[in-house]
């Protein structure tokens, strides 16, 4: 099983080309899943349904989310999937077996004033301030997840025409920066970035204060400690910024299509989410004025 695992990663990155995290995703569920296989000595390739009925039941009971579960389960097919075009399995034991039904939670969002007195915080003192301003103004302005962010290179971000080409596998998108956003990115790229990198050809984008790329830890503890300073009492981390981009640019008008691409969602019903957020006068019109409301 060992063996097959290692191709059907190889497959994913290769063939597939997946991102780092979505393949580590992948790893983590199917490792779990031949841990709990060889632990209750069954032949992996002569698996039924029941034994991942079991396997879904076992994670359930040890904790485990229902997203989380979900996730397990579409893991385990794409394996057996990879193994019948591979001739290593004859069925896919997870065919008829339906993925546990997710509620969709409401994703937290600042309000405007929120996310003003946020990135009213960082002061362009220093390096860190200066560096920390174009951070958060851009992950504002762009809407973009906090492992995209810290991947990016420099070379990832137009100034003059005031864009960034966000990478995600394979896939890629572009997304305008705001005047603000541009300015703070500017000012960070020019003045604070070529004093941070001990390297020149270092090519991250987000530094730290020691020259290395920025990692996801270091992101979330800039954010806790502006929104500390700020006073706000949300919790408010890098997705956060990301829901608030895509509510505001939808209670400003601008087209759900749009926000799906800005954001990279492949299903439109991602974005949908967001509907709930929109001007909740528009509801109460609806309420009053229609006749079958």
């Amino acid at each position: 099983m060992e063996k097959q695992i290692k191709l059907f990663l190889e497959f994913l990155q290769n063939e597939k080309k997946l991102s780092n995290n979505t393949l580590q995703s992948y790893e983590r569920d199917i490792l779990q899943y031949q841990e709990y296989v060889e632990k209750n000595r069954i032949n992996y390739a002569k698996v039924k349904q029941d034994d991942i009925k079991k396997y879904l039941e076992h994670l359930a009971e040890i904790g485990k989310k229902t997203s989380t579960i979900s996730r397990n389960l579409a893991s385990i097919r794409s394996f057996y999937q990879f193994l019948i075009r591979t001739k290593k399995a004859k069925h896919d034991p997870t065919e008829s077996i339906q993925s546990p039904k997710i509620e969709k939670r409401v994703p937290s969002v600042l309000t405007s004033q929120e996310v003003e007195l946020l990135l009213d915080q960082p002061k362009d003192v220093d390096l860190k301030g200066t560096r920390d301003k174009a951070m958060l103004e851009f992950a504002y302005a762009t809407g973009m997840r906090v492992t995209e962010i810290i991947s990016l290179d420099i070379e990832d971000v137009n100034l003059e025409d005031g864009f960034v080409i966000c990478k995600n596998g394979a896939k890629q998108r572009n997304i305008p920066l705001g005047s603000m956003s541009l300015r703070a990115l500017k000012e960070y790229v020019e003045e604070a970035r070529p004093v941070l990198i001990k390297d020149e050809n270092d090519k991250a984008l987000f530094v730290n204060i020691n020259g290395g790329r920025l990692t996801r830890q270091g992101f979330w503890k800039i954010i806790k400690y502006y929104k500390e300073q700020a006073h706000i009492t949300k919790d408010i981390t890098p997705h956060v910024l990301r829901h608030s981009f895509a509510t505001h640019l939808l209670q400003n008008g601008a087209d759900l299509k749009a926000i799906q691409t800005m954001l990279g969602h492949s299903d439109i019903s991602s974005t949908q989410v967001y509907m709930q957020f929109q001007d909740p006068g528009l509801k109460d019109v609806y309420q009053k004025a229609h006749p079958r409301a």
